[in-house]
């Protein structure tokens, strides 16, 4: 029988527990945001952001913590009868994502350290008032991400004449943003999900149910390793970003794009080293901040097909995609097979690689892909001034993800197969 002495120890161990849950929840939402801010904030000041007009800065940045945490931002204009902006954009700045998961990842996971085994009341508790206090973050910051933009009409006898009416009228035209709040909940909702179940994959220290012990020999060392890889193309980008910065100027844009979206150029070489490929077109005056072989490969009016094969033709360089990828992804295969129990076999490692990197490459595939447009239509006219543009890229996805099974099949047995005279872990380290 339970006395009250005893019952009011277990209540208060529950009460101080759930207030340490709700307290590292409320350090690793702020600690992530705060770190999404402060790099989207230096990138787009180094893209010129800053000096936008009417104190936009801070809702552009915002609108892009939004699309980092998988919110939805829409883009939309006109000036009534006058003019009417056509304007959509689907993008990640992967950067600011990349930035923000590994703060909150980190957050999550540093408490549960050094312990084998968790229940699932107790993940539970820790995770519900992580992912509670995320989307409040993520509403607040959805409500400041909005402004309008005047758009100006250009130098053509077209745009004059409207720029003008518009005046006299007072209906210059113009463009804005604003956040979708019910999309973007529910997709930074799938994200933070997301990023808890990675974070408890790969993280060899992090406890699990005790049914769920089994699994850890199967899924970690191969997600870990897979992770391990796209973040060594992520530190591969930001040296080659750094010496283009320091070597062939333009160094404000280059690190511009190195705190925007470097992961999205390094994710998807990886997938072009292994034979993958992307469909895209780049048409009017913008475009992507993309190396000029790419560019030159996606600028015209019909889709084009990227590859190491396409790349080549403009850059013979690209070749070392092939090469560059082999060597990681046979370093990946090592490091998962070194982190494995010796009593797992090379055909069981090449079945594991081989999963883990379609997985991570259909991820790459869905977060990659870029479709934007913009085109301005005044008295009827479209295309005033030459602002129309279109820039889209986007996966050839069977075949990417397929060859990305096959390499990690090879990659994962032949990673177990070299590192046979490594240390081996008799069993699972907990």
């Amino acid at each position: 029988m339970r006395t009250p002495s005893t019952s009011g120890n277990a209540s208060a161990a529950a009460s101080a527990g759930s207030a340490r849950a709700w307290r590292d929840a409320l350090a690793a939402v702020v600690a992530g945001f705060v770190v999404m801010a402060v790099v989207a904030a230096a990138g787009l000041a180094l893209a010129g952001a800053g000096d936008l007009p009417g104190g936009a800065f801070p809702h552009v940045v915002a609108a892009v913590v939004v699309m980092a945490a998988g919110g939805s931002v829409e883009v939309a204009g006109g000036a009534g009868f006058l003019a009417q902006a056509d304007a959509s954009l689907s993008a990640l700045p992967l950067s600011v994502s990349l930035a923000g998961a590994l703060t909150a990842g980190w957050c999550f996971l540093r408490p549960l350290h050094y312990r084998a085994v968790a229940g699932p009341r107790e993940l539970l508790a820790r995770s519900a008032p992580l992912v509670l206090l995320w989307l409040l973050a993520l509403l607040g910051t959805s409500l400041l991400a909005r402004q309008d933009f005047s758009v100006s009409t250009g130098d053509s006898p077209a745009g004059e004449i409207a720029g003008e009416l518009g005046e006299l009228l007072d209906s210059a035209p113009k463009v804005g943003f604003k956040a979708a709040v019910p999309a973007t909940l529910l997709f930074g909702l799938l994200w933070i999900l997301g990023l808890l179940l990675t974070a408890l994959l790969i993280s060899r220290r992090a406890p699990l149910p005790a049914g769920l012990i089994r699994f850890h020999a199967v899924v970690r060392p191969a997600a870990f390793a897979v992770v391990a890889l796209l973040l060594a193309y992520v530190v591969l980008g930001v040296v080659a970003g750094l010496v283009v910065a320091a070597t062939q100027g333009h160094a404000a844009r280059t690190l511009a794009v190195v705190l925007l979206g470097l992961p999205n150029l390094a994710w998807p070489a990886l997938t072009l080293g292994l034979g993958g490929a992307w469909e895209g077109r780049v048409e009017g005056p913008f475009g992507l901040p993309m190396p000029h072989p790419l560019d030159q490969v996606l600028r015209g009016s019909d889709l084009s097909t990227v590859d190491v094969g396409s790349l080549a033709r403009q850059d013979s360089r690209a070749w070392w995609l092939v090469v560059v990828a082999a060597v990681l992804l046979l370093g990946a295969g090592v490091l998962a097979a070194v982190r494995s129990p010796a009593e797992v076999r090379p055909w069981q490692h090449a079945l594991h690689l081989a999963v883990a990197l379609a997985l991570a490459t259909l991820a790459v595939c869905l977060l990659a892909a870029v479709q934007a447009q913009f085109g301005l239509s005044l008295l009827g006219i479209g295309d005033v001034g030459g602002l129309g543009g279109k820039v889209e890229l986007r996966p050839v996805l069977w075949r990417t993800v397929g060859l990305a099974l096959l390499w990690g099949a090879v990659a994962g047995f032949l990673g177990a197969l070299l590192a046979r005279p490594l240390r081996h872990r008799g069993r699972v380290d907990q």
